[in-house]
């Protein structure tokens, strides 16, 4: 991997963004973390529109479900219907462990779902395991260039 992994993290809880960055920042793999504080931020971001004008397109998405303004699931469904954003994968990383929520998420083509550890050494396993299989096992897509 010689290219940073592009990482969208929808989220609304500014503690587990700042456990998030830190995390990823211990785990040592190339990446840049995004940052949207809801479904409608992560919209924005994902179309580039107002002040995410010149964002990349995320290589993943990694989003909380429970959010204001558009939920993680409401997310999800816009996204896996649009042509151009349903290819980038999309973990669920919540504290949610209600059956309902994980198979609404599946159900909507999530590639993963996380419940959030509650310790922050098991919360730092998971991003070191969600790198290591994430960033350094699967071929992520990426879309054709367009001249």
């Amino acid at each position: 991997m010689t290219e940073p992994v592009e990482i969208l993290l929808v989220e609304d809880n500014p503690a587990d963004v700042m456990l998030t960055r830190e995390a990823f920042e211990d785990a040592q793999f190339p990446h840049r973390l995004h940052h949207a504080r809801d479904g409608l931020d992560a919209l924005n971001f994902l179309r580039r529109a107002g002040p995410h004008a010149q964002a990349p397109r995320p290589d993943v998405i990694l989003m909380d479900l429970n959010m204001p303004r558009m939920t993680g699931l409401e997310l999800l469904d816009i996204l896996k219907e649009d042509a151009s954003l349903r290819s980038i994968p999309v973990i669920v990383l919540t504290t949610s462990r209600a059956e309902s929520d994980i198979w609404r998420s599946y159900n909507l083509h999530a590639n993963a779902y996380i419940p959030k550890p509650v310790s922050l050494l098991e919360f730092e396993d998971v991003i070191r395991t969600l790198g290591n299989f994430w960033f350094r096992k699967v071929a992520l897509p990426h879309p054709p260039e367009v001249d």
